[in-house]
């Protein structure tokens, strides 16, 4: 019985640390901290949409700063201190959504850098065409 406990304990332990490494992840980040507005796959009911879906974001961002590195630096200081000088959308987007508000006191920079670098690793998908040419006014780089 008491092997059957110590088991037991040990297998909740386990799965406790998975959860927590899990919870630690920046997929697991981006859902907790950007999902709310920025979905990961395209929206069926666009009526309902609040901020572009990821695949634009990232397409749009990949066209102005295709190095990764200069691609999260963009995105943390555009997180933290969004400015329609720095957009990189088409500028109907901004007319539609209006300017991202500053995540500033909502995520922290060290979670930026894993949340974007993982954007940047995993976004757009393979063959993801986006509904605009890349046409912006935003400056960007």
């Amino acid at each position: 019985m008491r092997l059957k406990k110590t088991i037991l304990t040990l297998g909740s332990l386990v799965a406790l640390s998975s959860f927590m490494q899990a919870a630690d992840s920046a997929e697991v980040l981006f859902d907790v901290k950007c999902a709310m507005c920025h979905s990961k796959t395209r929206p069926a009911d666009m009526s309902v949409v609040v901020a572009p879906a990821l695949m634009g974001v990232m397409r749009h961002i990949k066209m102005t700063y295709p190095n990764k590195e200069d691609a999260v630096k963009f995105m943390v200081d555009y997180i933290l201190e969004p400015s329609k000088e720095k957009a990189v959308c088409m500028p109907q987007k901004l007319e539609r959504f209006g300017l991202m508000p500053s995540q500033k006191g909502n995520v922290t920079q060290t979670e930026l850098e894993k949340i974007t670098s993982w954007m940047f690793d995993n976004f757009p998908p393979e063959g993801f065409r986006g509904m605009g040419h890349g046409n912006r006014k935003g400056q960007g780089k």
